[in-house]
């Protein structure tokens, strides 16, 4: 279950730009070894090396990624980046079923309404930590729109977490 939590974007930019940093320079590090590792072990002096070099580079990048996922991203200067990339991916899961949701919240189904709200609060997040306010000034109105109806509904317009039951229910939909 994912839950979006408050968050200062400036300190939210400032951390992501320096895990991306050391992230970008482990991979630089490792590809250029193991290309320059390649070329000295089986290069040809004054050959075409480019394979070998291409090569490293490719053992280079799936050992950062490696290293990413299993060493990374649990430390603490990853916290905010690894924040990021889950509210986008939960946003992602909403949209894969976003044509239900919104044929539900059409037909008044409460799961398809708690769902577009905290796509909707989630999206906002998005676009605050990303500093992207003119993607976020097109769909204020939207959102204020859905957002009256869930206050004349009487709902809890504060949906901050994503049930997994939320989704498996669009999905559902699917099937019928």
């Amino acid at each position: 279950m994912f839950e979006i939590k408050p968050m200062d974007p400036t300190l939210y930019r400032q951390q992501t730009r320096r895990s991306t940093l050391i992230i970008a320079l482990t991979f630089a590090v490792l590809a250029m070894f193991f290309s320059g590792l390649a070329v000295m072990l089986l290069g040809v002096p004054g050959g075409d090396n480019f394979s070998l070099n291409v090569g490293g580079v490719i053992v280079g990048l799936a050992l950062t990624v490696v290293l990413v996922r299993g060493h990374f991203w649990s430390k603490p200067w990853m916290a905010s980046a690894v924040y990021g990339w889950r509210l986008k991916r939960s946003l992602m899961s909403v949209t894969n079923v976003m044509h239900h949701v919104t044929a539900g919240v059409q037909a008044s189904d409460p799961t398809a309404i708690k769902l577009l709200r905290f796509y909707h609060l989630g999206l906002t997040q998005m676009h605050q930590l990303d500093a992207n306010s003119s993607a976020l000034s097109q769909a204020v109105h939207e959102i204020d729109r859905h957002k009256e109806l869930m206050e004349a509904k009487a709902m809890d317009t504060d949906q901050s977490r994503l049930d997994p039951a939320w989704l498996d229910a669009m999905k559902s939909k699917t099937t019928k």
